[in-house]
């Protein structure tokens, strides 16, 4: 048993990493800006009007912060036209244009050149002055030069610069002309010396260790410094530093260590309950199989197992909290009536939180009855009709020796079973009962982080989930061998 426990903990290590690829790279493929989202732009619309209230210098301090400016990861495989500095240019939409113009024509050196060109002219136009007399050719140059960024048809550029080079026009824009003289000049090259066959040539790059995956996993700190000598680069995930919510800045650990709390405390008590109705349920309903309890039992627990718990908890709060049906038992919503707090006497904090979960527990309760117990009446029916339990039975031995002894270990494979994926669940809380009752758990915590594109809180949830899945499958494993000793995980 030990070596076994000892050989899947090995497993884990390998599995760990390949969910942690999984992980980034889904965060690689999320929309939006995660420089604009960390700077309080929740909306790709909203990019601009970030860049102008946060200025280009606090967004270039702050993706450098967040380690954007490196590769993503230690190699790429990619063609022979993409280059090795891609990843240099650090806005994700300038960067995803330069891509599809690489896939268009392959020549990068002429690529590269052109976009220098938009931005010279970005920098041009700060030496414009801004008067009554050019405002339209200031505003028609800033509008031209922006779509050139985003835009990759040839229609769609062409005529952007054929505005640029008619706004320049005028003698007061003259600090441009040069730059959207070089921009036309460029793109010319492009077309003209096109090599799209590169993208079919593969080739791999090799970035080293300094990239993103490796500053998200590890951190670019060494693991025997002080945090004070790093404070913009941080420790890594394996460090316990899961990154700031683009939110509201606050570190991921504290508000998932926040939220946490809660979730386990619901769903410990959801499950504690869960299984000590089930299991008994369970097993009395097999032993006294087509009675009439079977069949009243079986009835009621499919039809709460039918109701929907967002139903029934909008239901119980309708009826249940409020003054108009004359059921004012329970609060709306929360964890705890105003005043109560810390200091508060044990008897009357206690009271007061139990008071306000009855009925989230209870709607996180109830539709499991019907499932778990199930499940353990087909275990135990089964197992009912092995010879040894006719055996034991033909012997003279009370029924409920037989039944406890004998055949409830025996019956529980299924139930720990299940046990292995409620694990996890139970730290991702339950969403729509949080949102409901307004419980600040993991589930609402998650929900308002994947609306609000609070990538570092969703993939931490997603590697806390998928981590505990191993866990629960391992813990799983070892139970079997507690209650069924004919399991056994030693090579014969």
């Amino acid at each position: 048993m030990f070596s076994y426990i000892a050989k899947r903990l090995l497993y884990f290590i390998p599995t760990f990493f390949i969910i942690s690829f999984v992980s980034f790279g889904l965060s690689k493929m999320a929309p939006g800006d995660p420089v604009r989202l960390a700077l309080g732009s929740t909306d790709s619309s909203a990019g601009q009007m970030t860049e102008l209230m946060a200025g280009e210098q606090a967004y270039y301090e702050m993706a450098e912060k967040m380690g954007m400016n490196l590769p993503s990861f230690y190699f790429s495989f990619s063609s022979a036209a993409v280059p090795d500095t891609l990843y240099k240019v650090l806005k994700t939409a300038e960067r995803e244009n330069l891509a599809r113009l690489i896939d268009q024509y392959g020549n990068w050196p002429q690529i590269e050149a052109y976009y220098k060109s938009i931005k010279a002219i970005e920098i041009a136009m700060f030496s414009v002055s801004s008067d009554s007399t050019n405002f339209s050719q200031i505003g028609k140059v800033r509008q031209n030069s922006g779509a050139l960024l985003s835009a990759y048809e040839q229609d769609r550029i062409e005529f952007a610069i054929e505005q640029l080079v008619e706004a320049t026009q005028v003698p007061s824009m003259a600090p441009v002309k040069g730059p959207v003289l070089a921009l036309k000049q460029n793109y010319q090259a492009i077309l003209a010396e096109a090599t799209p066959y590169k993208n079919y040539i593969p080739s791999f790059k090799w970035f080293g260790w300094n990239n993103q995956y490796h500053f998200w996993m590890f951190g670019n700190a060494p693991f025997w410094s002080n945090a004070e000598d790093h404070p913009s680069k941080g420790y890594g995930f394996l460090r316990g530093d899961f990154g700031n919510s683009y939110a509201d800045k606050r570190p991921v650990t504290s508000k998932v260590g926040e939220a946490i709390g809660w979730t386990l405390m619901l769903n410990m008590i959801a499950l504690a309950i869960s299984y000590l109705i089930s299991i008994p349920l369970g097993v009395k309903t097999a032993v006294n199989k087509d009675s009439r309890f079977d069949k009243v039992s079986t009835v009621i627990l499919f039809a709460l197992f039918s109701l929907p718990s967002f139903w029934i908890a909008t239901m119980l709060i309708n009826y249940f909290t409020t003054s108009e049906y004359g059921m004012n038992w329970f609060p709306t919503f929360g964890v705890s009536s105003p005043g109560i707090d810390a200091d508060t006497p044990f008897f009357k904090f206690f009271f007061d939180r139990l008071h306000h979960l009855i009925l989230p527990i209870f709607c996180m309760t109830y539709g499991s009855f019907a499932y778990l117990s199930r499940q353990m009446r087909g275990g135990v029916l089964s197992i009912l009709r092995m010879d040894y339990v006719r055996t034991a039975l033909a012997k003279g031995l009370p029924q409920e020796t037989v039944i406890w002894k004998h055949v409830f270990r025996n019956s529980l494979i299924p139930i720990i079973t299940l046990f292995a994926y409620l694990f996890p669940a139970a730290i991702s809380g339950a969403l729509i009962i949080e949102i409901i009752f307004q419980i600040p758990g993991m589930g609402k915590l998650s929900y308002a982080a994947i609306v609000g594109r609070d990538y570092p809180i969703v993939f931490t949830v997603l590697m806390f989930s998928a981590i505990l899945t191993m866990v629960g499958n391992l813990a799983a494993d070892m139970m079997y061998a507690l209650v069924d000793p004919r399991i056994s995980f030693s090579k014969k």
